[in-house]
């Protein structure tokens, strides 16, 4: 089988990583607690005067460099692909962070190792990437293919619950949810 698995959300925290960064930045400013945070963007859960500091934070020099494992990750798909399965990382790149398509390369080397680092797949649309399963955060995967080869995990987030699906995964339920 081969898993196709997201980056930012499913790999790395990116929720938390935001959050201090915004503490860090803008210690005197509000902030919406990962919990309470009812979309997948940024943007939709802060008020239009913080737009612009919601816009800057992910712009951060090596701010995808410095973004923390998800707890039990590593472990997953470290274990998934000794068990014989295709993993490949399916992640997309900011376009607007001159750091981040770097970083990403970077956190991949150093939690996963080097070997990991050729099976990274960098792409805006994963619909055309060929798979069986993309386990990703976002909600919706929209792209030019109407029905991609893959069926579409949830990975589990706070601001993804008021999706109903037949698989959500966690990286402590994953063997079930992928029966694997």
């Amino acid at each position: 089988m081969r898993i196709l698995v997201d980056m930012d959300g499913v790999l790395v925290d990116y929720e938390q990583g935001f959050l201090d960064e915004w503490k860090k930045q803008h210690p005197e400013k509000a902030f919406v607690p990962i919990e309470k945070k009812k979309s997948f963007y940024h943007e939709d859960v802060y008020p239009e005067e913080y737009k612009e500091f919601v816009r800057a934070i992910p712009l951060t020099p090596h701010f995808y460099r410095n973004l923390k494992p998800i707890p039990g990750a590593i472990e997953a798909i470290k274990e998934i692909a000794d068990s014989g399965h295709e993993v490949f990382i399916c992640t997309s790149p900011s376009v607007t962070n001159n750091t981040c398509v770097q970083n990403k390369f970077e956190w991949v080397e150093e939690h996963l190792g080097k070997e990991w680092k050729h099976k990274i797949v960098l792409t805006k649309d994963k619909t055309v990437v060929n798979g069986d399963v993309l386990i990703d955060d976002k909600p919706r995967i929209d792209g030019i293919e109407g029905k991609p080869s893959w069926v579409h995990v949830l990975y589990d987030q706070p601001y993804n619950r008021w999706l109903k699906r037949v698989k959500r995964l966690t990286w402590e339920n994953w063997r079930e949810v992928l029966d694997v």
